[in-house]
């Protein structure tokens, strides 16, 4: 068992980031909480807070990105989930010795200053999943803030 202990969020690609953002304060009536550009992702996030977790919409940097690709391929609409986890190196080791097939093989930078690993969406019934592992206050590690 990988130990998870909530869903941290549901990543949303989408076309125009400003037009989504506006349409999700207009009909939802939620307010970003944070916002990110993460140039090696190729992405630029929003989020919005919902019960503790959070929604995230994606938008790409460009065409000949992960998501630019998701959306040439299958348009807007849900790209992943997101769990957390309390020990992302262990989850991965894990995940590993079950057979699991692994988009990241070792944990990477992500947005919010968390470390993150991707499961291929094979291993997962066809659903991207995207582990999180939120760094405690003064943890080690490059800020992406």
């Amino acid at each position: 068992m990988i130990g998870p202990s909530a869903l941290d969020h549901v990543g949303i690609a989408v076309e125009d980031l400003e037009a989504a953002v506006a349409h999700y304060r207009r009909v939802l009536g939620l307010e970003p909480v944070h916002r990110e550009r993460v140039e090696d992702q190729g992405v630029e996030e929003v989020l919005f807070e919902l019960g503790g977790s959070y929604v995230q919409l994606l938008g790409a940097l460009g065409p000949d990105t992960p998501v630019g690709r998701s959306l040439a391929r299958r348009g807007p609409g849900v790209h992943h989930i997101a769990i957390r986890v309390d020990d992302i190196a262990q989850a991965l080791r894990r995940l590993r010795t079950e057979g699991v097939r692994l988009v990241d093989e070792a944990p990477r930078p992500g947005s919010r200053d968390t470390l993150i690993a991707f499961v291929h969406p094979s291993a997962m019934g066809g659903v991207l999943l995207e582990l999180v592992q939120e760094r405690p206050a003064g943890g080690a590690g490059p800020s992406r803030g």
